[in-house]
């Protein structure tokens, strides 16, 4: 399951409407490439934000374009479990799931965070730290492989605790930890699996606005006006 948490998906008039708003009432904006949203500012404060399509990109005078010829691999890490794809022009040509023993039974604890409090590795634990190698090493095998397109964003949900591992595998991914490449996937996504890929990539190529709580009236009527398609527009 892909959940949006705080974020709403609006449609394409609804973002016109806002933007237009925006400019109407002097309100600051900048875009953000790494997190691909406009910020909207108001009295030094942010109040808004609006995550775009990953496949539009953003022209003179804030303008959107859909992008030609568009490869998008989406990579979702999970201790033990992983999900690699990769999209062209809305079309699934790739995909790849990967598996490894690495949560202690019973604690349901992944071993590197057992081994941050422990400090203590048995053969249990070094049969855990070798999968995990292996785990990431044939991930960025698989990434890699994706290189031989002409890929702008790579999208990635990966924890904090998993982060490091990618970059520290005998193969690195084909971009680095910093990389302004990298686009952080914002939705909770429970599990890495195959089954979620159609709903993923579509909420992906959607907008979605997260407004801030004190900034809340002035936003609802926008949101109001399409209401009833809010929820089964898929």
């Amino acid at each position: 399951m892909v959940r949006t948490g705080n974020l709403r998906k609006i449609f394409r008039n609804q973002f016109d409407e806002i933007m237009n708003f925006a400019k109407e009432e002097n309100f600051d904006v900048n875009f953000d490439y790494k997190r691909h949203h406009f910020e909207i500012i108001s009295d030094q404060q942010s109040i808004a934000k609006i995550f775009l399509p990953i496949d539009q990109t953003v022209g003179q005078n804030y303008s959107l374009k859909e992008k030609e010829d568009f490869f998008l691999p989406i990579c979702v890490i999970k201790a033990g479990q992983a999900f690699l794809c990769l999209f062209h022009n809305s079309e699934l040509i790739d995909h790849k799931v990967f598996r490894a023993y690495m949560v202690r039974k019973k604690q349901g604890k992944s071993q590197v965070k057992h081994l941050k409090t422990k400090g203590k590795s048995r053969l249990g634990s070094r049969i855990r730290l070798s999968e995990t190698e292996r785990f990431f090493l044939e991930i960025n095998k698989r990434l890699n492989s994706y290189n031989e397109h002409p890929i702008e964003r790579w999208a990635l949900s990966c924890s904090k605790t998993l982060f490091p591992l990618l970059f520290d595998s005998e193969i690195p991914p084909p971009f680095d930890s910093k990389s302004k490449s990298i686009y952080k996937i914002p939705f909770h996504i429970a599990e890495a699996k195959f089954e979620i890929y159609e709903e993923l990539y579509k909420q992906l190529c959607s907008f979605h606005l997260s407004v801030n709580e004190n900034a809340n009236d002035i936003f609802e009527p926008f949101i109001e006006k399409n209401q009833k398609l809010d929820s089964d527009d898929w």
